[in-house]
């Protein structure tokens, strides 16, 4: 179950959205990609991976000095947000 104080949590910032619709999108991406294709400065992008991974929706995968992000499928929380944001369009 979803509590409250999480989704506000995770809906709280259109920056945080727009990182969690592209890894949802792409289905995996490193912190550069990241930045740059949802706009998020990179030590915002970054605390937010850290806020979602914290939250069990992210993981981070290191690869030699590389992270790559992707979600965590089997987290209810995802498939619920995947939902709801492919239900609204962009710029709603």
């Amino acid at each position: 179950m979803v509590r409250g104080s999480e989704l506000e949590e995770i809906l709280g910032s259109r920056a945080r959205v727009r990182i969690l619709r592209h890894l949802l999108t792409v289905g995996e991406s490193n912190i550069t990609r990241i930045s740059r294709e949802t706009g998020v400065h990179h030590s915002v992008a970054r605390r937010y991976l850290e806020e979602l991974s914290r939250l069990g929706m992210v993981e981070e995968i290191s690869i030699g000095r590389m992270r790559i992000y992707r979600v965590v499928w089997s987290n209810i929380r995802v498939r619920l947000l995947k939902s709801l944001i492919e239900s609204v369009e962009p710029g709603e």
